[in-house]
């Protein structure tokens, strides 16, 4: 115990709360650097190739400076990712941190743009150029999305159930987990899905391929904008039952939201559906980031508030249910089913 003396100048010197939470929450961030680092360097993938010292681990890595990858290799230590001195190997934290995408795309994505914004917010504010976040790092937002699809996947579920669509569409795909879950609560359905980033698409189709799905949906590689403008895709052409905007309206311009839901409805046969699930503008610290984050890009997006979200879809001419609060109390993500 220390000294009730030091004690009592240490409670006096400032606020005592305040300075332990900044110390837990640094050391948070510290460790949220230390394990992006370990993947971005490819340090965790190499050590899944089996134990290695720290000479053999830099030659698989392509490092020099031994004595530092050696102190690194101790950092991640105390962190519980590796274990071992004279012969490195995995954790079984470590191993889950490689192997589960979600875990691995949310320290990428977290250790990176996420925290990127604020290094880079100072000249934001003085007026530098936009990020670019949404285009270079769309395959790991389309990874790091995946975290909630078992809430999204619910809902959809019980739409396809109720509405058993023949053609359905999705419109900004990510890595295709939804456009399968519609397909696989509608055995008779075929279905699109559409994505401006080459790597997303590409995830989606092989998505659709290992699910067995390729041959009752494609994935067009376009910015949905650009083709409507241009004249419908073929793939399009016969009407849709049931569109899917998950998590990407906010990524179109507000000025530009309604001239998309308006061409998004005359896609739809009579009677068909579009479901907008979307995080919205809210008190919560994660809804603030995400506002922050999207407001910071070139383009100037941010995320909707609910009742904007409800006019925008009656003046693109779709009549929109009540808003559906998805996740747990308190939680920002919110589906909204507009009929046309």
């Amino acid at each position: 115990m220390p000294n009730p003396r030091v004690l009592a100048e240490v409670l006096r010197t400032g606020h005592v709360h305040a300075r332990l939470r900044a110390a837990r929450e640094g050391l948070t961030g510290v460790r949220l650097q230390v394990i992006a680092a370990a993947l971005d360097l490819g340090l965790l993938d190499a050590l899944g190739e089996g134990p290695a010292g720290t000479e053999q681990l830099a030659g698989r890595l392509g490092v020099v400076d031994h004595d530092l990858l050696a102190a690194y290799l101790r950092v991640l230590a105390a962190a519980g990712l590796v274990t071992g001195e004279a012969s490195w190997r995995l954790t079984r934290y470590g191993r889950a941190v490689a192997g589960d995408d979600v875990v691995r795309a949310s320290y990428e994505g977290f250790g990176g743009y996420h925290s990127e914004l604020y290094r880079a917010l100072p000249a934001l504010l003085r007026g530098g150029p936009g990020r670019h976040d949404t285009v270079d790092s769309g395959e790991v937002v389309a990874r790091l999305s995946a975290a909630i699809h078992p809430l999204i996947r619910d809902l959809l579920v019980r739409t396809v159930t109720a509405r058993r669509p023949r053609r359905v569409l999705d419109i900004g795909c990510g890595a295709g987990l939804l456009l399968a879950a519609m397909l696989e609560a509608a055995p008779e359905a075929v279905g699109i899905g559409v994505d401006v980033d080459p790597d997303v698409a590409a995830l989606a189709r092989r998505t659709l391929s290992e699910r067995g799905l390729a041959d009752r949906a494609g994935v067009e590689e376009v910015d949905i904008r650009e083709a409507l403008a241009a004249g419908l895709p073929g793939a399009l052409a016969d009407g849709i039952d049931l569109a899917l905007l998950a998590n990407s309206i906010y990524y179109v311009p507000v000025d530009e939201r309604v001239e998309l839901l308006r061409a998004v409805a005359r896609l739809l046969t009579p009677g068909g559906a579009l479901l907008v699930v979307t995080t919205v503008a809210g008190p919560q610290v994660f809804s603030r980031h995400l506002d922050l984050l999207l407001r910071a890009q070139d383009g100037r997006m941010e995320l909707p508030a609910a009742d904007v979200l409800l006019g925008q879809l009656r003046e693109a001419g779709l009549q929109p249910d009540p808003p559906e609060r998805i996740g747990p109390a308190g939680a920002a993500l919110s589906a909204v089913t507009a009929i046309r």
